[in-house]
């Protein structure tokens, strides 16, 4: 059993508290996710149950988490730097435990991760391997380590369909306790059964924890269901106090006028009016304590507001792309796949899916290349790794409006606050923000430059449960074409009129939606 006693973080720039005063006990039966806005402090919870040290350089914690013998595997949002360069043998020889595992053990392990029996002992490079295979690679590592608790900071990305239903499967059905942080709703709403939702209200200036012991649409369902009682309870309230309120004026009023012309021949009726001024008086008094005990007027984080620009459209039947490619090669020169075709007509929503490895990725960033530079459509590029088009030294605002201007500025500020950014997130630098933070600032990028044609790599990949309906309704209603690569479930049956499965032989399209 794990125990988190009267936690608070507190992020250092802008002395935000993240958790305030949190408590937790974590059961061998949990399998909990947290939820909440990206910069929310989830992944920073995470990183301090795992190791404190963690987050030393960017918040102040204090609190007490009692692990007694409680051993966590911890997966990272990323894969860290460190590790990047290292060869797949030598990640796994920084495991103590793995020398000990036998070819069944490690066979048994592969097989239900579906990677190769063998690549325990590859010589490939860490960073060199596709977003899922670093997932799974890491994931093995952690499971070989034999860990009682598992903390996973977005396990399910760039995880292909198949991999998804296993890590739900061993989410599930795994002995040890879990805490996750996800953005798959349909992950979410199979495996977890306790629910941590983490809000910042105020302007982010308010750190709200709430627990339930439910699954994910239940607990959606019941806090819609109470915040919608609470708010009629509070509108209603605050209705019959203005009635109450304006009654007691004009009594008010009407003693007031009689006293100020009650003639001082009738001290019976001066005597008469004061002791009703008196009551009146008590009367307000009264009035007041009922209205400090009126319902609150209930709170919730808002979801992101935003929806792309109607000059961002391409017309019905314009043909955007004829695509062939002979060979798809991964950047150490392996066959991926060969005689791609795809051929585009606006205003086209497609998504390509396939195994993890198979070359999505490698393969949208040649559409992109070729798009980018055409001068007939304004293209656009979301990349897996937001750091290949963000300057991580610079601000949101800076990117968003590298002239400067007053106008570019205020438009900037305009469309960061729909985003839910707070006036110090705009004027943080971007390395230190989350990746849905970061991946908003793209998005808001496309809009302003009006993009007719959107390239996604998993746009929804770092997006909170929360926003993720947004972004794919967004999406949806979009008036250009949409080339994405996606494993979410929920974005490829919202989003995508054909999904494109590749292969080996090429892409092959089924219509979606």
């Amino acid at each position: 059993m794990l125990k988190i006693q009267n936690l608070s973080i507190t992020y250092r720039r802008d002395s935000r508290v993240l958790v305030d005063h949190f408590n937790l006990v974590l059961g061998s039966l949990d399998k909990a996710v947290l939820i909440g806005e990206e910069g929310n402090g989830k992944s920073t919870l995470l990183k301090w149950i795992h190791d404190p040290s963690l987050i030393e350089e960017y918040a102040d914690a204090e609190g007490i988490c009692v692990k007694k013998k409680e051993k966590t595997g911890w997966l990272p949002q990323q894969l860290p730097e460190e590790d990047k360069d290292k060869t797949i043998y030598e990640y796994f020889l920084e495991e103590p435990l793995f020398t000990e595992c036998g070819p069944k053990e490690l066979g048994e392990l592969a097989a239900s991760i579906h990677i190769p029996n063998d690549i325990f002992y590859s010589d490939q490079i860490m960073k060199t391997l596709s977003g899922g295979e670093k997932v799974k690679v890491q994931m093995a590592r952690i499971l070989l380590s034999r860990p009682t608790v598992l903390l996973l900071d977005e396990p399910s990305n760039d995880l292909d369909i198949e991999t998804l239903e296993w890590l739900e499967e061993l989410i599930i059905n795994c002995r040890q306790a879990v805490l996750f942080i996800s953005h798959d709703e349909v992950l979410i709403s199979h495996a977890a059964n306790r629910i941590i939702h983490i809000e910042l209200l105020h302007r982010k200036t308010q750190s709200r924890i709430t627990q339930a012991a439910m699954n994910y649409e239940d607990y959606m369902e019941q806090r819609n269901d109470l915040f919608d009682k609470q708010m009629q309870k509070a509108v209603w309230d605050r209705r019959a106090d203005a009635e109450r309120m304006e009654r007691f004026r004009r009594i008010q009023q009407k003693v007031n006028h009689d006293l100020n012309n009650v003639s001082r021949q009738d001290p019976h009726s001066g005597r008469l009016l004061k002791k009703k001024m008196h009551a009146v008086k008590s009367l307000g008094r009264r009035f007041e304590r009922e209205r400090e005990n009126m319902t609150e007027i209930p709170e919730q984080e808002e979801a992101i507001g935003f929806s792309f620009s109607e000059k961002c459209s391409v017309p019905y039947g314009k043909k955007v792309m004829d695509f062939h490619l002979d060979e798809l090669r991964a950047p150490d020169g392996r066959l991926l796949s060969k005689d791609i075709s795809l051929e585009i007509y606006g205003p086209a929503r497609i998504c390509i899916t396939g195994a993890n490895g198979c070359g999505k990725t490698t393969l949208l960033k040649i559409i992109a290349e070729e798009l980018l530079a055409r001068d007939d459509i304004k293209a656009a590029y979301m990349p897996q790794n937001y750091e290949d088009l963000l300057d991580l030294d610079i601000t949101p605002v800076e990117f968003l409006a590298p002239e400067k201007d007053k106008e570019s500025v205020t438009k900037a500020r305009q469309y960061l606050g729909a985003m839910r950014y707070t006036t110090n997130e705009m004027e943080h630098a971007i390395r230190d923000l989350s990746g849905g933070q970061k991946a908003k600032v793209l998005l808001l990028k496309m809009n302003l430059d009006e993009a007719d044609v959107l390239l996604l790599d998993e746009p929804t990949r770092n997006f909170s449960p929360l926003s993720s309906p947004v972004i794919r309704k967004m999406i949806a209603e979009f008036g250009g074409c949409v080339i994405s690569v996606s494993h979410d479930r929920m974005f490829i049956q919202e989003t995508a009129r054909t999904v494109c499965v590749l292969d080996e032989n090429g892409l092959h399209r089924t219509e979606s939606s």
